[in-house]
């Protein structure tokens, strides 16, 4: 592989000097490349879409390409710069949105935004809050882009029904032998079969709009300027498809409010961080605005507490049929992973009322703001 010859397949500023491993992503080959042109040093991002991951490839970059094309306008009208709140596909030089390498690998390119951080944890509320507010208003941008145009890359990615079918056909087949192991998650998972279809439902009724999200919403996937602090571009647009901001939100809380680590065996460190959740929900709410429905407004909490359990049903699921999804480090990985998340579904069952006055506070504040703009 040759990676000087791919990023001259980029219609990129200058000649390329290097191109060296970036990162820490787990999914995508990711490199930095440095060219020089007559205007100075510039760097640019390419990668090689993981297709084990991503079985369309292709499909995802119309989504990538289509989704950015649209935004970096509504940044610029808005007063922002485009170059450092929104990826930009960088084409092919025959002008295409990725270059397909002879074993038929997918390459993309885009800009690196310099002068950015991506952090794995919060540093503070302020910064969960900041990064809140990103992904809110990246939904909000994109109200007006037909959600229902983009291909689901991953089908059923965040249908909570289809997931919990998946884990009761693991536990039927029982492939691995490890079902009599683990009654207890079993019988959590089916005493809260009824909850599964509430978002699903929801959109299927049209009783909450289907939006573009962005099904992703890990702290690291804002970058933060690092001279303000600031969160100032959502990034790893590869999961952007058609869905509710439940899964937005949800994911993001489930993520960013635990108090450990996604694999702790002691589940007594495993706890719901309430500071945070607040933090968070207020950014996510007011970098919405008035785009956040009042039936979605009432869901948040739910999609906190699905979407955790959904992905513990997934790791149960992965255990059960003999970890062949998830990286696994040692035969138990999946097990202590979905403990984890089942632990904290029971905890932010605790906090449910807290939660939602939370939201019902903050969504009041908000509409009282717009009143007292009107007047």
């Amino acid at each position: 592989m040759d990676l000087m010859q791919i990023s001259g397949q980029f219609s990129v500023s200058g000649d390329c000097l290097e191109v060296k491993p970036f990162g820490n992503g787990h999914i995508n080959d990711t490199y930095a490349v440095t060219c020089a042109s007559e205007g100075g040093v510039r760097r640019y991002i390419l990668q090689k879409l993981n297709s084990r991951v991503f079985p369309h490839p292709t499909a995802l970059m119309n989504n990538f390409a289509a989704v950015t094309a649209y935004l970096r306008p509504i940044i610029k009208k808005e007063g922002g710069d485009p170059d450092r709140e929104c990826l930009k596909v960088i084409p092919t030089v025959q002008g295409a949105a990725y270059y397909v390498d002879g074993e038929g690998e997918v390459w993309r390119m885009t800009q690196l935004i310099e002068n950015t951080d991506a952090y794995l944890v919060a540093e503070s509320s302020a910064m969960f809050e900041d990064a809140g507010r990103a992904f809110g208003l990246f939904i909000k941008r994109l109200e007006g882009f037909d959600a229902a145009s983009l291909i689901e890359v991953i089908p059923d990615f965040h249908n909570t029904v289809k997931r919990y079918e998946n884990l009761e056909k693991a536990v039927a087949a029982d492939k691995a032998g490890r079902a009599s192991g683990v009654k207890d998650l079993i019988d959590f998972a089916r005493a809260r079969k009824d909850k599964t279809g509430v978002i699903v439902s929801a959109l299927k009724e049209g009783s909450i709009p289907l939006r573009v999200t962005h099904n992703d919403t890990k702290l690291n996937n804002v970058l933060i300027d690092t001279a303000t602090q600031k969160a100032i571009c959502v990034i790893d647009l590869d999961t952007v498809m058609p869905g509710s901001l439940l899964y937005d939100f949800g994911d993001a809380i489930r993520v960013g409010c635990s108090t450990a680590e996604e694999d702790e065996k002691d589940l007594s460190k495993v706890n719901f961080d309430r500071e945070k959740f607040v933090a968070f929900t207020r950014g996510f709410m007011r970098g919405l605005g008035d785009n956040l429905t009042i039936n979605e407004e009432k869901l948040l909490p739910t999609g906190a507490i699905l979407m955790t359990f959904e992905c513990g049903m997934r790791f149960l699921t992965d255990y059960l049929e003999g970890d062949v999804y998830f990286k696994t480090a040692y035969p138990e990985h999946n097990l202590v992973r979905c403990r984890t998340q089942f632990k904290l579904v029971e905890e932010m069952e605790k906090s449910l009322d807290f939660m939602q006055k939370t939201v019902d506070d903050i969504y009041f504040d908000i509409l009282k703001g717009n009143k007292q703009k009107e007047a």
